[in-house]
């Protein structure tokens, strides 16, 4: 199976893990060998619930014995996704209340550009230094990393950046403006929250101008900083609010939700503005609707507070500088590149799954299943530490 692996299923890396998986069921990933790993990534936040959570699983069984695909997106009433759809409207405030629901979350972020330039008519889109959301060519055109970008060139045109938390750099949005594009929390960039009154004045200036403000709730969204949405912790509602990840409950999708008056301008002039054959698909809109139901009518969210204290305070070691994030999308910060590769490969070996960021290398990511114990997280702090003490030794 390995060499299969590396021979016919393209490589994203030159030195992937290959960690042989068998099964995987609550915070945990089995390897073909039996040996059990607790899971502090959940599949980079996708996994929100954990693995294969009971009513994820009974939903999808469920839509399974009614039908699969039956037409492309937005043509037949589906009970799943019109549910899913109705559902996200109850809980985001006005006047975020239509919802396209696609296969990704990139594939949200093209679908929100594109309503932002043919909704105001203006073509320039302003993002964030160091924003990262996602890989297909619209979201790689707003990605703040030049570097990663280069060999992809020529992207979108008319894509300017500023930088986040700056107030020095709202004066650049203007009347040309169509959107500028945020993630709540910076994701790549090493979790960076927003400082006080800075999502509030980047929404009074887009308001002011009439540009409209699209934020990427993808991996702050859905319970993970202890609202269930981020944006919720600032004063600060979007035009435009991108989903994906962690509403799949494991399975793979993503949304861009809007006012209706805005998001009907992709149903006319021309009419199929955005198409997508399999977005809101009904088998992954059931297990995305079980996901949100159990964030929404449980005390799940209630603990996560209490949980990112409990990292926070277990969690102290020299190497480790400071805890960044929210809630359970928390990065610690060690001393290099290849000390965070040292303990993730070590923890690895001791049972223990964890993850890097995209353009922080010096972050260890600690992205957990929302449903985590407080014993477990015990359990994997501890592990860091002893991985910790381990790398010191060496050195």
């Amino acid at each position: 199976m390995t060499s299969d692996f590396f021979r016919f299923q393209a490589q994203t890396t030159p030195f992937p893990y290959a960690l042989s998986i068998s099964k995987a069921k609550g915070c945990y990933i089995y390897d073909d060998r039996g040996k059990k790993y607790l899971d502090l990534v959940a599949g980079v936040s996708a996994c929100s619930l954990g693995h294969r959570h009971p009513a994820v699983v009974k939903a999808i069984k469920k839509q399974l014995r009614k039908y699969l695909h039956v037409m492309v997106y937005g043509e037949y009433i589906q009970s799943a996704p019109v549910e899913l759809c109705k559902r996200l409207a109850e809980a985001l405030p006005d006047p975020l209340e239509t919802t396209y629901l696609t296969n990704s979350g990139t594939e949200a972020i093209d679908g929100a550009l594109k309503l932002a330039r043919r909704a105001t008519g203006r073509t320039e889109i302003l993002a964030m230094n160091q924003a990262y959301h996602g890989n297909t060519y619209g979201a790689l055109s707003v990605m703040g990393y030049e570097s990663r970008k280069k060999p992809f060139e020529p992207l979108l045109p008319d894509v300017e950046f500023i930088q986040f938390n700056a107030f020095d750099h709202l004066s650049k949005i203007t009347t040309k403006t169509a959107a500028v594009i945020a993630e709540t929390i910076q994701g790549g960039a090493g979790f960076i929250l927003p400082i006080e009154g800075y999502l509030e004045a980047l929404r009074a200036r887009c308001t002011e101008v009439g540009a409209l403000l699209i934020l990427d709730e993808i991996q702050p969204g859905m319970g993970r900083t202890g609202t269930l949405f981020g944006f919720e912790h600032y004063n600060c509602t979007p035009d435009i609010v991108v989903l994906g990840k962690g509403l799949g409950g494991g399975m793979p999708i993503g949304a861009f939700t809007a006012s209706r008056e805005l998001m009907y301008k992709l149903a006319d002039n021309p009419i199929l503005g955005h198409i997508t054959t399999f977005g809101g698909h009904p088998v992954i809109a059931a297990a995305a609707l079980a996901t949100l139901k159990v964030l929404t009518e449980s005390p799940l969210m209630n603990a996560i507070s209490e949980k990112e204290q409990l990292v926070r305070e277990h969690l102290k070691h020299p190497l480790i500088s400071e805890i960044r994030g929210k809630g359970l999308m928390l990065a610690a910060m060690l001393p290099s590149e290849e000390s965070v590769q040292w303990v993730i490969n070590d923890c690895l070996n001791r049972g223990l799954i964890l993850f890097g960021l995209l353009y922080e290398s010096k972050a260890l990511r600690i992205t957990p299943p929302l449903t985590i114990s407080q014993k477990q997280l015990r359990q994997g702090c501890s592990i860091i530490l002893d991985s910790l003490d381990a790398y010191h030794s060496r050195s």
